[in-house]
């Protein structure tokens, strides 16, 4: 008599909901799984549930007005969002800024690196199950956030880098602080990686899970550390230098497998290398006293002598109510930008951003339009994230590192 064997059950896919209220979802990030029982099938990404509409409230502004919406796009990387905009600006007014006006921007751009890696790492780590790396690179971002309130007075939305230069000049001690602080702050990296890098389980979770090969990351359009993971050592720093970054050496770390564990270990070296930036740009950086933004600049709101679209002298601006109603006629209706269009990117600490603008010839863009990584960064997550499992979802999105601000325009 022959053994009748046991029917197995017939199993179907099913839909779950991750997120937005999920707290690995990053905010406002919803996505629709389908599931072969823990088995992800398909994902289908939502998103626009913060969507601000940034690139129309900035075509009815003037560049000076327009630059606090970048602040609020990436907002864990504030000063990268400028720099794009001031950059684009500077090229459609043909305007040439001072080297100390360059120098400070390079300083606080690999400042903001710093401060987004490890906001990156540290809520990778916590998705994944450690919680004590956090609690160390908020005590290190913490000094970063004086760095920034120090120039400008604001912790998070800072508008600091302008168009034709920086708002303000660095206040005095600020640069020796700086130093001191990348002295200290390997040691802190170092840290980290004792308790990750090595870590039984941190590594269980991250090693060859979400791994996108070279090709399929330029079919895709990723960049930043997403790019250099799958082992393209294309960086916008050393590809199309800009500011000084053509005077200071620095590496290119890549990856080799092109999975979690790899942009984790990218982001731990792209932080030791900002660190030798910083160090050379401050030994770059010429004597305080540098004009930061000219006079004689059509961007600058006030004049030595006067002239430019009637814009008042520095006396006259504090000393007579003329100069005072000049000032502010210059304030709100801003300078005009020549007809034409450009197109200008940073290597931001997420990727590749970049920010077209065109100018039909008024005081205000005809069209701007944003390219943020992270933005083409979350589109891969349905091709890397097939045959993994629901817990591996969680360590694929913190690898990306999305912020919805720029997500979501």
């Amino acid at each position: 008599m022959a053994i009748q064997q046991p029917i197995k059950p017939k199993s179907r896919p099913f839909t779950l909901n991750f997120g937005p209220q999920h707290p690995a979802a990053h905010g406002v990030l919803r996505l629709i799984l389908s599931m072969q029982g823990e088995q992800i099938i398909k994902t289908d990404t939502h998103i626009g549930l913060l969507h601000r509409g940034t690139e129309k409230l900035i075509e009815y502004k003037t560049a000076l007005q327009a630059l606090p919406y970048f602040d609020r796009l990436d907002y864990v990387s504030v000063m990268a969002m400028e720099h794009s905009f001031c950059l684009a600006i500077e090229r459609l007014t043909n305007t040439i800024i001072s080297t100390r006006a360059k120098c400070i921007r390079m300083l606080y751009a690999e400042l903001t690196r710093v401060l987004n890696h490890l906001l990156a790492v540290s809520c990778f780590a916590m998705d994944t199950g450690a919680l004590t790396p956090f609690l160390f690179a908020f005590e290190e971002r913490e000094k970063l956030m004086e760095f920034y309130e120090r120039v400008c007075g604001a912790r998070m939305h800072s508008a600091y880098f302008r168009p034709g230069g920086v708002a303000a000049d660095l206040p005095g001690g600020i640069l020796q602080s700086i130093h001191q602080w990348a002295d200290q702050f390997a040691s802190r990296i170092d840290e980290m990686e004792e308790l990750l890098t090595g870590n039984r389980i941190f590594k269980q979770r991250l090693v060859d899970i979400g791994v996108l090969n070279a090709q399929d990351a330029v079919s895709w359009g990723v960049s930043g550390v997403l790019l250099r993971g799958s082992g393209i050592a294309y960086d916008l720093r050393k590809a199309q230098p800009y500011e000084l970054y053509d005077k200071v050496k620095f590496n290119v770390p890549v990856g080799t497998n092109s999975d979690c564990y790899d942009r984790y270990l990218l982001r731990i070296e792209e932080m030791r290398q900002s660190l030798r930036i910083i160090k050379q740009t401050i030994d770059l950086m010429p004597i305080s006293g540098t004009t930061l933004i000219s006079p004689n600049d059509k961007l600058s709101l006030l004049s030595d002598k006067g002239g430019y679209q009637d814009r008042p002298s520095r006396a006259e601006f504090k000393t007579s109510m003329e100069g005072l109603i000049k000032h502010f006629k210059a304030t709100s209706s801003g300078f005009a930008l020549p007809a034409g269009e450009t197109y200008c990117a940073t290597e931001a600490p997420k990727g590749e951003f970049g920010v077209l603008c065109v100018s039909n010839g008024t005081n205000r863009p005809y069209r701007v339009k944003i390219k943020s990584p992270d933005y083409a960064s979350l589109q891969a997550i349905d091709l890397i994230g097939r045959g993994h499992y629901l817990a591996d979802v969680v360590a694929i999105i913190g690898s990306l590192d999305v912020v919805f601000g720029s997500i979501d325009r």
